[in-house]
């Protein structure tokens, strides 16, 4: 694995996300109910970004939703919730040390064992 700093984590806000633009990928870092996610910040409908929508709980899940068309992603997965888009985003394994929010882009955490970080750094 190979964890980056992205962003402070007082740069996100609480339920709400933070576009970083890394080199090969942007991602968007998102806090809800004290937990913190990485994902693509594009939408796999519409290829807008998903940082310019809510961050908010959709049929029982943590999700971003997407300005353009109104599709949710669940934050864990990267799976949509709801049309029209039916393809999943990429999410991200993410660490908090301290006021540090490290991500891996090199790993798909959806298909990996490794759950969001704590916002307090678990």
């Amino acid at each position: 694995m190979a964890f980056e700093r992205v962003c402070a984590l007082s740069e996100v806000p609480e339920n709400g996300s933070l576009r970083v633009e890394l080199a090969d990928i942007d991602v968007a870092v998102v806090r809800f109910e004290g937990e913190v996610y990485a994902l693509e910040d594009k939408c796999s409908h519409a290829d807008v970004p998903l940082t310019e929508g809510d961050v908010e709980t959709f049929h029982g899940a943590p999700t971003i939703e997407c300005w353009l068309h109104g599709s949710c992603f669940d934050l864990r997965t990267g799976e949509p919730t709801n049309l029209p888009a039916t393809e999943p985003v990429d999410v991200y394994p993410v660490r908090v040390e301290g006021e540090d929010v490290l991500v891996d882009t090199e790993v798909n955490a959806a298909t990996s064992v490794i759950q969001p970080s704590g916002a307090a750094g678990e």
